[in-house]
């Protein structure tokens, strides 16, 4: 078993079809075939069936899968390492952030470029589900998420908290003097909060901090999207409760902002990386910026 079959199995059980295998892998069928089976009688057990045209993993064929996935990712980033070694920080850099965390980014982004300009970035938005997920799949080597953080495989740097303000349509406002409100107040404003797609997170947050104050939130709905969320509250729809810095992160017109008197619920973000795996010296730099909050590490 060598490093070209993992590759050719991988190949076939991503594609689900020999032929489709081939055709990725740039190579005629029958070899391709003929290497599946060298490696199911090297390793004297069937890794796939034919499930009429596809062709699916058995369990063997499942461990193999995750075993050399391992293997390869852990092979490119060693030649990453090396190489880095020898040219210095160059390359992409891949970052995943939620977009209500987007402020944490220019200035560390233009900061990092004026140091390392041989550096490109790749970045990735979602909420901090998805972006867990990226991270695990080494879609992104870090990520900007929202806490509390479930899994524990993660390294992470927690960034400063904050706090909520509601965000209502400017049309709503009835006195132009008025940048404070007090949560018993928000129990009569149809709310649309954002959530994300699994685990606990903002709306919980907020939800819990109402019931607090003795009452449940008028709620229109949920959306896991802050610029969708901000478009329909500027369209006079409903008004919403989210991070103060969200704000500066997205374009906001037509919005009334309005500080909250008696919460004390606040947003609390961290920089996430696995834990055990390797992190390109562009990624370590990058982080390092978060070290120093101002972001000029």
């Amino acid at each position: 078993m060598d490093v070209r079959q993992l590759r050719y199995f991988l190949t076939i059980a991503e594609e689900g079809q020999i032929t489709r295998a081939a055709k990725k892998l740039n190579m005629a069928q029958p070899p391709l075939s003929q290497q599946l089976k060298l490696l199911e009688q090297e390793l004297d057990v069937k890794l796939v069936e034919r499930n009429g045209r596809k062709m699916e993993l058995t369990e063997a064929g499942k461990i193999l899968y995750k075993r050399a996935e391992n293997i390869l990712n852990q092979l490119n980033e060693t030649k990453t390492e090396v190489k880095e070694m020898g040219e210095g920080i160059r390359g992409v850099l891949s970052v995943g952030s939620v977009i209500s965390c987007f402020s944490y980014l220019p200035e560390r982004v233009r900061f990092f470029r004026q140091q390392y300009p041989l550096v490109t970035f790749q970045l990735r938005e979602g909420d901090s589900y998805r972006l867990v997920q990226y991270v695990e799949n080494r879609d992104v080597e870090l990520a900007i998420v929202h806490l509390p953080l479930e899994k524990t495989h993660f390294s992470m740097i927690p960034l400063p908290a904050e706090p909520f303000t509601l965000v209502m349509p400017k049309e709503w406002d009835m006195d132009p003097s008025k940048t404070t409100i007090q949560m018993a107040e928000i129990a009569e404003i149809p709310l649309l909060l954002m959530r994300r797609l699994n685990g606990r997170g903002i709306y919980e947050i907020i939800v819990e901090e109402c019931n607090r104050h003795g009452f449940e939130p008028q709620l229109v709905g949920d959306c896991p999207d802050a610029a969708m969320l901000l478009w329909l509250v500027s369209s006079g729809i409903c008004a919403t409760i989210l991070p103060k810095s969200t704000l500066s992160a997205l374009p906001a017109t037509d919005l009334k902002i309005m500080d909250i008197e008696d919460s004390s619920i606040q947003s609390e973000a961290g920089v996430i990386w696995l834990k055990d795996r390797f992190l390109s010296k562009s990624a370590v730099r990058f982080i390092d910026t978060f070290r120093n909050h101002d972001g000029n590490s």
